[in-house]
């Protein structure tokens, strides 16, 4: 039940059906340049020069950086020159594109595909299926149609995907110690972030990025340089085509994107391939067994139920889960 204050005025609902307002900000300031141009300058700057830098209206921008002052995402300072911002500690460090912990291209994937797919989120609980096809024009089949519908597209994906790992992917791949599998498989390990994080956590071990063949091309030129002597590239579809002998196989955000017949399906596939006494490691974000949260794993869908089950009616043993206290989780069976 709420509480009493809830209920004589209904501050969290109000909350709530202003929360697509607080996204829009961050990911408007984003996008325009804001908080990449305050890092360049280092100094506090007006709305008016801001505005001026940025080439937008003086009155649209003075409302962005109020609003990002309240969201704590800017500092203002008042002298007797007139009202200055500057970034917050948090902002440089993770909505400046230069920075190693950057989350700018999650933000603007977020911004320019998730927002407008779940413009239709009415549709997709009525249909049960998602809405790329309304919102991209594109067969609601083909889950990763819209986020590789152009190269360009492919690599804001990827490079959002890489942000993600830049403040989880350590803490995914030490929730187990990993250190007795030195031959990996990373299955969809896209721009290779949580590969180049493995091999650095685990300096004897190789890891092998197993993915679409334009994505491991995409891989190759753009986010994984030819000295990386430690990761290696297999192109192909690991649902249809034959997975290759490994002691770990990484799944990172990948079962969630399909039906539980095909994540079991999978599981199996790996089973087959996998030496004994290897293992396969799920990275996803969990959900309480009771359902009570959290929050953001709600909003994501993901039962934890689902994936050990998944993996015990694979074969896997051994199953272990670690929360990692961040986004996302930890699975480990063993074969």
């Amino acid at each position: 039940m709420g509480s009493m204050e809830d209920l004589d005025y209904p501050q969290l609902i109000l909350q709530y059906n202003s929360g697509f307002l607080v996204s829009k900000v961050m990911f408007t300031a984003c996008e325009l340049g804001v908080f990449d141009l305050l890092l360049e300058t280092g100094e506090a700057m007006s709305s008016d020069t801001i505005a001026a830098r940025l080439g937008t209206s003086s009155t649209g921008m003075e409302r962005l950086l109020d609003a990002c002052v309240g969201l704590k995402l800017l500092a203002v300072e008042l002298t007797q020159e007139g009202v200055f911002y500057r970034n917050t500690e948090i902002s440089n460090i993770y909505l400046t594109k230069s920075s190693p912990k950057s989350q700018y291209h999650i933000i603007m994937y977020y911004s320019n595909s998730v927002y407008l797919c779940w413009h239709y989120l009415a549709d997709a609980v009525r249909e049960g299926r998602n809405q790329y096809e309304r919102a991209f024009g594109i067969s609601s089949n083909d889950p990763f149609g819209a986020m590789y519908r152009s190269e360009e597209e492919m690599v804001k994906f990827m490079a959002g995907q890489n942000s993600v790992w830049s403040i989880c992917g350590r803490d995914v791949l030490a929730a187990f110690d990993l250190s007795t599998f030195t031959q990996i498989y990373d299955l969809g390990g896209g721009g290779g972030a949580l590969a180049q994080e493995c091999v650095s956590l685990y300096p004897n071990s190789r890891v092998t990025i197993y993915d679409l063949p334009n994505v491991v091309q995409v891989a190759k030129k753009q986010f994984i340089p030819p000295e990386e002597c430690q990761i290696a590239f297999h192109s192909g579809d690991f649902f249809n085509d034959s997975i290759p002998e490994a002691e770990l196989y990484i799944l990172s955000k990948i079962l969630h994107d399909w039906d539980d017949d095909k994540c079991r399906q999978l599981l199996a596939k790996i089973y087959n391939a996998c030496k004994p006494g290897g293992g396969v490691l799920l990275v996803e974000s969990l959900l309480n067994e009771d359902k009570s949260g959290p929050l953001e794993t709600q909003l994501y869908s993901m039962n934890m139920l689902v994936q050990t089950e998944g993996l015990e009616a694979a074969g896997f043993g051994e199953i272990q889960v670690k929360r990692t206290g961040k986004l996302y989780d930890a699975v480990l069976g063993r074969k």
